[in-house]
C-alpha cells in the first residue's frame, strides 16, 4: 500500500514537473536587431548642433514619436536610429545654419512600443523596459527591482503573441528570485508582457 501511495506521488510529481516544461514560453526567434538604437516615445534625445550652442538641446520624445526644437518643429523621431534623424534635422536647420553637423544621443532609453518588454503588476517598480538580445525573466525583474512583499511571483503569466495569436505562459519568479532555481529563468523576446498577480489573503 504504502509502495503505491510512493509511486502515485511520484508519477503525480512528473506530471506536474511535465506540464510546467510544456507550459513554459519558446525560445524567442533569432532576429537581426538593429545596428543602431530606434527611437521611441518617452525617450531623453541630446541634440548637439556644432559651434550652435543655442540650438543644441536636451529634448523628450513626445507621445507622438515626434520632437520639437529650435528652428525645426515636430520633426518625426519614432522608429528612427540617432544617426538617421540626425541627418534629418541638418537638413532642416541648413536653411538657417550654415553646414550644419549635428550629434543626436539618446540619454535615456524606452524604445519603439514591439521593443520593449512591459512588466505590470506586483514588480516594485511596474514598467517599459527596453529588450536587448538575449534578455531573460530574471534581467527583467532586476531592473524593476523585485516583487512586492505582496506578489504571488510563481503564478505570474508571460504575455506573447506568435503569428497574431496571444499566448500565455507560466513564470515562477519566486522560484528563480528567492530560492535560485535557475531553470524557471526564460528568454524573453520583444513585445513580451509579465504579469505580476498579487497574493491571495
Amino acid at each position: 500500500m504504502r509502495f503505491t501511495v510512493v509511486r502515485t506521488g511520484l508519477l503525480a510529481g512528473a506530471l506536474l514537473l511535465i506540464g510546467c516544461e510544456i507550459n513554459r514560453p519558446p525560445a524567442p526567434a533569432q532576429t537581426t536587431l538593429e545596428a543602431e538604437y530606434q527611437i521611441g516615445p518617452g525617450d531623453s534625445l541630446s541634440i548637439f548642433v556644432w559651434r550652435n550652442p543655442e540650438l543644441s538641446v536636451t529634448v523628450p520624445v513626445r507621445p507622438d514619436g515626434r520632437i520639437s526644437i529650435p528652428l525645426a518643429e515636430d520633426v518625426v523621431a519614432i522608429g528612427r536610429t540617432p544617426t538617421s534623424l540626425a541627418r534629418d534635422i541638418e537638413q532642416r536647420l541648413a536653411k538657417y545654419v550654415n553646414q550644419p553637423l549635428v550629434t543626436v544621443m539618446p540619454s535615456s532609453f524606452v524604445g519603439p512600443f514591439d521593443q520593449q518588454v512591459r512588466v505590470v503588476g506586483e514588480a516594485v517598480t511596474p514598467r517599459a523596459l527596453p529588450y536587448r538580445a538575449n534578455m531573460t525573466a530574471l534581467d527583467a525583474m532586476i531592473q524593476v527591482g523585485g516583487l512586492t512583499k505582496y506578489a504571488a511571483g510563481n503564478r505570474a503569466r508571460l504575455v506573447r503573441d506568435l503569428n497574431n495569436t496571444r499566448e500565455t505562459y507560466s513564470l515562477r519568479l519566486d522560484s528563480l528570485i528567492n530560492d535560485g532555481e535557475i531553470s524557471n529563468n526564460v528568454p524573453l523576446a520583444p513585445g513580451d508582457i509579465i504579469i505580476i498577480p498579487q497574493t491571495y489573503f
